[in-house]
């Protein structure tokens, strides 16, 4: 179920979003629905340094083996 809702954003923000969305071939609605549902799906990441919650998720999708194989070509 969708919902209508308001928010208030700086006007050239607003306009710097749709036109990111555009990019993407999204709409504001859809970024933001995005957002949301990406913040809700990651990790607690309460107690971490800045630097450590800032490269939280950065890996995601990497192939463990691959970059496994890369370490060990790059540590011979």
């Amino acid at each position: 179920m969708t919902t209508k809702l308001t928010l208030q954003v700086d006007e050239e923000l607003i306009r710097f979003g749709k036109r990111w969305a555009q990019s993407r071939g999204k709409s504001l609605s859809r970024l933001v629905s995005d957002f949301l549902t990406a913040l809700e799906k990651t990790p607690d990441e309460g107690g971490l340094p800045p630097i450590t919650r800032s490269l939280v998720g950065l890996a995601h999708g990497v192939d463990e083996e691959d970059y496994r194989r890369y370490l060990e070509q790059k540590y011979r």
